[in-house]
């Protein structure tokens, strides 16, 4: 699978828990937008690439 196929899982599990991010949000008085959700959404795909690729790493290690 490359790069661009696990950016697009990532973004799908993103979603998948954006309810929730924006109940918080809401309860901290932080308005949430497009503009303000889009960096934090590219920080978050680069986090889980990183943590990706070092499970695969581990994974190679352990056969």
């Amino acid at each position: 699978m490359d790069s661009q196929d696990k950016t697009l899982e990532f973004m799908q599990i993103a979603m998948k828990y954006l309810p929730e991010a924006k109940q918080q949000l809401d309860r901290a008085g932080v308005e949430l937008s497009m503009e303000i959700i889009e960096p934090f959404m590219s920080l978050f795909t680069k986090v889980m690439q990183e943590a990706y690729e070092l499970g695969v790493a581990e994974g190679r290690k352990e056969r």
